[in-house]
């Protein structure tokens, strides 16, 4: 999370570590206590300790094959430093990360951030893996990164 919000224009999130709170996949259990992150961001109300986030699971998740999702409880504390910085979050058709990462956008604009959730298939991209920077059709990946850009930079 950025130090000097002022400076980031936007956050292109291609496939990050997610969800948050939670390990799935890959690992299991507690993980990125802060939600997104492992290491401490900026709340408001503010946040000394992790442990002060309310947090609880959803009641169910958002689809077929999805993971359910950790939110705060209402009301959300707003992740202050990330407010005026447009993100992205992509995910992959053919990618383990198509199975949570809604939860992190979910997150996020929970927290007050301006999030847009893409998934690749839905703009007409198919078959690629986590590793979309090796992928035969990086470049189809590549122009739509650049026009998301055009369109959300001030």
């Amino acid at each position: 999370m950025p130090t000097r919000p002022q400076l980031v224009k936007a956050i292109v999130a291609i496939e990050p570590s997610g969800p948050p709170f939670e390990a799935t996949i890959i690992g299991t259990g507690k993980a990125r206590v802060w939600g997104p992150t492992d290491i401490p961001i900026t709340y408001d109300p503010p946040v000394k300790d992790p442990g002060e986030l309310a947090v609880e699971r959803e009641a169910q998740a958002d689809g077929p094959d999805l993971f359910v999702c950790w939110m705060q409880k209402a009301p959300a504390r707003q992740l202050v430093n990330l407010k005026n910085i447009p993100v992205m979050v992509m995910a992959a058709e053919a990618s383990y990360h198509q199975a949570y990462d809604h939860c992190t956008a979910k997150y996020l604009n929970q927290a007050g951030v301006k999030t847009e959730y893409i998934r690749l298939q839905d703009k007409g991209i198919y078959g690629n893996g986590h590793m979309v920077m090796i992928e035969k059709n990086n470049l189809d990946i590549a122009r739509l990164v650049d026009g998301w850009l055009q369109t959300n930079l001030r």
